[in-house]
């Protein structure tokens, strides 16, 4: 994609959850949250909880279209975020569950009929249209009695939840926001690209 789905700043924000939109899943439990680590720290193949195979592929897809690789970190490909959506419904009700797997098979439904090829086929042109028109809504006033259609209320739910994995993973954590765990200054070093370098500390990169 030429441009983010739902940008690194913008994730930080509240996303709100909209008219029509699906549940969204809640936080994972703290054996979730064990099983994800481990996942992360081992590089293990998916091992999946409640997602076929094809339908962890296609959410793989989607969330790495809404968190991208960038050259300042990796995207939720590599973060692992699918896996964590997985492990997120394998705790959840049934009922929730089943509006996920819906919103997948809307989401590849869309795809077939508008491009002859499932989602996880689509060339990243293909896939920023798609996802545009998703969100074409998103901004403009609630409708006051019609319900949001299934695949724009799937993806305001989906960007959550992949906002949620995101800055859950290692990936989001330590190399996005940069964390560096608590730690006592002596004195406040502010922003260093004022002084012609890349800043260590927020990773803002100094004008050339």
């Amino acid at each position: 994609m030429t441009k983010r789905a739902l940008s690194r700043r913008s994730a930080l924000k509240r996303i709100g959850m909209g008219t029509g939109a699906i549940a969204l899943l809640p936080w994972l439990s703290e054996e979730g949250l064990a099983a994800f680590a481990e996942i992360q720290k081992t590089a293990a193949p998916p091992s999946l909880k409640a997602l076929s195979a094809s339908q962890y592929a296609t959410l793989e897809t989607l969330v790495e279209a809404i968190i991208p690789a960038d050259e300042r970190s990796p995207g939720a490909k590599e973060a692992r975020v699918a896996d964590y959506i997985d492990l997120l419904l394998s705790e959840a009700d049934e009922e929730r569950r089943a509006q996920w797997l819906d919103g997948l098979r809307v989401l590849d439904a869309e795809a077939a009929a508008r491009y002859a090829a499932p989602f996880v086929n689509l060339s990243a042109s293909q896939v920023d249209e798609l996802l545009t028109e998703a969100s074409r809504h998103e901004k403009a006033p609630e409708p006051s009695k019609t319900e949001r259609p299934p695949l724009e209320a799937f993806f305001v739910t989906a960007k959550q939840a992949t906002v949620h994995g995101y800055y859950t993973s290692e990936v989001g954590i330590h190399k996005e926001l940069r964390y560096k765990g608590n730690k006592v200054l002596l004195e406040y070093v502010g922003c260093q690209t004022v002084d012609g370098k890349d800043c260590p500390w927020c990773g803002q990169t100094a004008e050339a």
